[in-house]
C-alpha cells in the first residue's frame, strides 16, 4: 500500500484519535481520512480501512492512488473478488498503473481465472518490460492457462537480465524442457 505521509506509523497509531477529531470537524478533509485508512490498514482492521478508503473515494472518486490503496488491503483481507473491482477503478483512473494491474493479475490467479490473469499480467509487461516479478507471473499465468509455446518465450526473455527467476518458471511452471535455456550459474 502506498501509506500516507505523517511519519511512521507508531507514529500515526499514537495520533489516531487526533485524526478521528479531526475528521469529526471536518469529514471531507481527504488526507485526514487517508491516514486514518493507513492506520486501520496497518493495524490489519481491513473493514474498517475498506470504509475509510470508500470515503475517500466519494470525496475523491478519481484518485487512482486510493482506488489502489482500496484493492491492495481488499487483496490482502483475502476478498480478491473485491479487490478486482478496485483494482479495475485504480487503471480506469491511470491505465499506466502497473501496480494496479499487478494486484489485478493476482486477484484474477488467486479465483483460477488464468485468461484474465493473462491480460493483466500482459499489461504489467507493457508497461515494466524489465520487471522480472511481473513477467515470472505472466509465464505462471501462461502455464495455467496452457499456453506452453509462450511460457517458454518468458523463459527467453528473463534469462537476458533475471536468471534466476528464468530458473525459477521452469521449476514452478514444470517445464524441464525448458532447462538447457538456463545458463549455469553460481548461485
Amino acid at each position: 500500500m502506498r501509506e500516507a505521509g505523517c511519519g511512521s506509523s507508531s507514529v500515526r497509531r499514537k495520533a489516531y484519535p487526533e485524526f478521528r477529531q479531526a475528521f469529526g470537524q471536518d469529514p471531507k478533509h481527504v488526507q485526514t481520512v487517508l491516514h486514518l485508512a493507513a492506520i486501520d490498514a496497518n493495524r490489519k482492521d481491513f473493514v474498517a480501512a475498506e470504509r475509510w478508503f470508500e470515503h475517500a473515494l466519494t470525496l475523491t472518486p478519481d484518485d487512482s492512488a486510493t482506488w489502489f490503496n482500496l484493492a491492495f488491503i481488499r487483496e490482502r483481507a483475502g476478498w480478491p473478488e473485491k479487490a478486482i473491482t478496485a483494482f479495475g477503478e485504480s487503471v480506469r483512473c491511470n491505465p499506466n498503473q502497473d501496480r494496479a494491474w499487478y494486484g489485478m493479475g493476482l486477484a484474477h490467479a488467486r479465483l483460477g481465472q488464468h485468461t484474465e490473469a493473462v491480460a493483466a499480467f500482459e499489461k504489467v509487461a507493457e508497461l515494466q518490460p524489465m520487471y522480472g516479478d511481473g513477467l515470472y507471473q505472466l509465464g505462471m499465468a501462461y502455464h495455467h492457462a496452457n499456453c506452453p509455446d509462450k511460457v517458454k518465450r518468458i523463459v527467453i526473455r528473463l534469462v537476458d537480465f533475471e536468471p534466476k527467476m528464468a530458473k525459477k518458471l521452469v521449476h514452478d511452471a514444470q517445464r524441464s524442457d525448458l532447462k538447457s535455456l538456463i545458463p549455469d550459474l553460481p548461485f
